[in-house]
């Protein structure tokens, strides 16, 4: 699957501060991702990142 900055992803477990949709803001050999509820930064590896996620929103 093809991610790029700006996309947003809704993950299969909610964050601490009770929010599940994130934001991508970087991409390369892992991926950043936001934490739309408190705005905590997270890098998780290409190899795990599919696994997390349970929605794929495409930016416009």
């Amino acid at each position: 699957m093809n991610y790029s900055v700006g996309d947003r992803i809704i993950t299969k477990k909610v964050h601490p501060c009770g929010s599940g949709e994130w934001e991508i803001i970087r991409v390369g050999a892992d991926i950043k991702i936001k934490c739309l509820g408190c705005g905590r930064i997270v890098m998780v590896g290409l190899d795990k990142f599919p696994k997390l996620i349970k929605k794929h929103i495409v930016k416009d």
